[in-house]
């Protein structure tokens, strides 16, 4: 039997995982965990696991602080990423972190078997082309463009790409607490109240990210 741990908190996208990934075969069992904390307690209960498979956005802690957990604590055990945050970053740190394979959650699901399979076989999947991080000019740029601080350039950058408050803060290892006070920093030196009344002010001002 074939254990496979998958680890989502957002059920619905955990259960289609798990229905694809058991047509590798009838002797494939799926374990189902929604976070970190639940993934090391079932790991604690049954450690005989063959792969894991995780969501880099998790609640509480993150999904590259569990790789680099499960990297200690389970060696043995190989890991793959299936994540919206595809960027280049983010798959360079998650392999860093220990993950053996990497797919974007914009991929099909044809290309999470063959990266399960891989995997399983004592493989390491190439990792799938990413989108290409910002030039490293940008952050200051936009900094001296709207009179910002250099982190808040660099907030303000990834808040321009549609990440969340949550996601800016695991890509840039801040706090949430700290990123808010940013964006308020942000919002105040551009005149604005919100994050789609910034984007409307950076369009207007012909600023690229």
């Amino acid at each position: 039997m074939t254990k496979i741990l998958i680890v989502e908190d957002h059920a619905l996208v955990r259960e289609a995982m798990a229905q694809a990934v058991v047509r590798l075969g009838e002797a494939v069992c799926c374990i189902e965990a929604a976070s970190a904390d639940e993934a090391l307690a079932r790991l604690q209960q049954d450690g005989d696991l063959d792969l894991a498979i995780i969501d880099l956005m998790l609640p509480e802690m993150n999904g590259f602080s569990l790789l680099a957990i499960l990297a200690k604590r389970f060696p043995d055990m190989p890991a793959i990423v299936v994540s919206a945050m595809d960027d280049e970053a983010s798959v360079h740190r998650a392999i860093k972190a220990g993950a053996s394979g990497f797919v974007s959650k914009s991929s099909s699901s044809e290309v999470l078997l063959q990266t399960v399979r891989s995997v399983l076989e004592g493989g390491m999947p190439m990792v799938p082309p990413t989108r290409p991080a910002a030039p490293a000019h940008a952050p200051a740029q936009v900094a001296a463009d709207f009179v910002l601080t250099a982190a808040q350039g660099r907030v303000l950058e990834l808040l321009a790409s549609g990440r969340t408050n949550r996601e800016i803060a695991d890509l840039l290892g801040l706090s949430e607490g700290t990123v808010k006070v940013h964006m308020t920093a942000i919002f105040r030196a551009l005149g604005v109240a919100n994050r789609a009344q910034a984007l409307v002010a950076l369009a207007r001002s012909g600023t690229r990210l």
